[in-house]
């Protein structure tokens, strides 16, 4: 299999107040603990986007985590349910079942560090994926940083279709979250 060709994207948020743009089009990849089957370089898809975003990581925290309101900002998130307690929001080890891309997916979040790491595994027959968010302190904010990995046969197979899909949807997401916070 040939390495993966990352393809990020990082722009900083508008905000209230005026400052100079500043884009980024390759931000580096920042999450450090992938599992050995979806590491980025042995997968066909693995896509990196940036935001910054002019808000304390505890309020993009609390958007980040209230799952069953992603589809008020993210229109490709749909039928989002958390399963347990934690409900509408995810927690270390719930899992939830919810539509992205037109595709039903049961994942399970795997790593939950309030208000900094989240990511959840979503493993169905047609593919596996891991996604990732980290959000790091900056001068006026954070630093928002959403990583997907994805590896089997359908992913392996449509990648040149997924992965620019994975970098439009993911920055509306950060948009979105970012228009929350």
């Amino acid at each position: 299999m040939s390495p993966p060709c990352y393809v990020s994207r990082h722009v900083r948020a508008r905000s209230a107040r005026p400052q100079a743009p500043e884009q980024l089009l390759n931000p580096a990849p920042v999450w450090d603990r992938w599992a050995d089957d979806v590491r980025p370089d042995r997968s066909p898809i693995a896509t990196v986007n940036a935001l910054d975003i002019h808000a304390p990581a505890e309020a993009i925290w609390a958007q980040l985590v209230r799952a069953e309101a992603w589809p008020d900002f993210y229109e490709n998130a749909r039928k989002v349910v958390v399963h347990g307690p934690s409900a509408p929001d995810l927690a270390e080890d719930v899992v939830f079942t919810w539509v992205t891309f037109g595709l039903p997916v049961r994942t399970v979040v795997e790593v939950f560090e309030p208000p900094h790491a989240l990511s959840w595994r979503g493993q169905e027959p047609y593919g596996r994926a891991v996604h990732t968010w980290q959000i790091t302190p900056i001068e006026g904010g954070c630093r928002v940083t959403t990583e997907e990995v994805q590896a089997g046969l359908v992913p392996w197979l449509a990648r040149w279709y997924l992965r620019p899909g994975l970098l439009r949807w993911h920055q509306r997401w950060l948009e979105g979250l970012a228009s929350r916070a």
